[in-house]
């Protein structure tokens, strides 16, 4: 078991968007957990629904947004305050310099995006399935791949749980991001209740944006032991 805790990668400014983002996730949360019917009410009204999506189809009882809309909707809403905290830890980890490289507002449009692009990732593989997506994972998914990519060398604080093994140490970004995207692989078809492909078309969707938003010459991959 790993747990990433923190990264040793300074920023040059304040993460405005990120703090907005996890702002807004917690309020969010907070105020589905206290409307009528509570969490899962609001999943089943903005979820994304694979099946939903692949036929245009948007029952009025059951989802007041276009079934496209939802993708947008679904990254916004937590079914757990662990599933929220889990996420928002991530996003705080990984998504400040992410956010420094890109900018402000490249970096929420490419936030928007690979979450879109992971929502349609699991729509391909499941398009069957009735029931709804929600979490900010793929989106933060895209976070990730995009800090594999241009800081594959930072340190990240990790706390690490091996039997008998406890500790926290510093593990470069490459590897536990390499092997948070290999679990992803490794637990495709378990089900769960978790959208595993979102994952790992966002953290795909993550690599490629990073790569196309910056270019070759503006990229800049930082190898340096930070």
């Amino acid at each position: 078991m790993f747990l990433p805790l923190r990264d040793e990668n300074p920023t040059s400014r304040f993460p405005a968007v990120t703090v907005a983002l996890i702002a807004l996730n917690a309020a969010v949360f907070i105020f589905c957990a206290v409307s009528p019917g509570g969490l899962d009410a609001s999943s089943a009204r903005f979820g994304a629904v694979p099946y939903d999506i692949v036929h245009f189809r948007s029952p009025a009882a059951a989802a007041p947004v276009p079934p496209l809309l939802t993708l947008l909707t679904s990254m916004f809403l937590h079914g757990s305050l662990f599933h929220l905290l889990g996420n928002m830890l991530y996003l705080w980890i990984f998504g400040d310099n992410v956010e420094d490289r890109l900018g402000r507002l490249r970096f929420l449009l490419f936030y928007l995006a690979c979450g879109a692009a992971a929502g349609l990732t699991q729509v391909l593989f499941q398009a069957g399935s009735r029931l709804p997506m929600i979490g900010a994972s793929g989106a933060i998914a895209g976070v990730l791949g995009a800090y594999a990519a241009i800081f594959p060398r930072a340190r990240i604080r990790t706390f690490v749980f091996l039997f008998i093994y406890i500790d926290v140490v510093p593990v470069p970004a490459a590897v536990i991001l390499g092997l948070w995207f290999l679990l992803q692989v490794l637990n495709v078809g378990l089900g769960g209740g978790v959208a595993w492909f979102a994952h790992i078309g966002g953290f795909l969707a993550g690599l490629v944006l990073a790569r196309l938003a910056l270019g070759k010459g503006r990229l800049r991959v930082d190898w340096r032991k930070s």
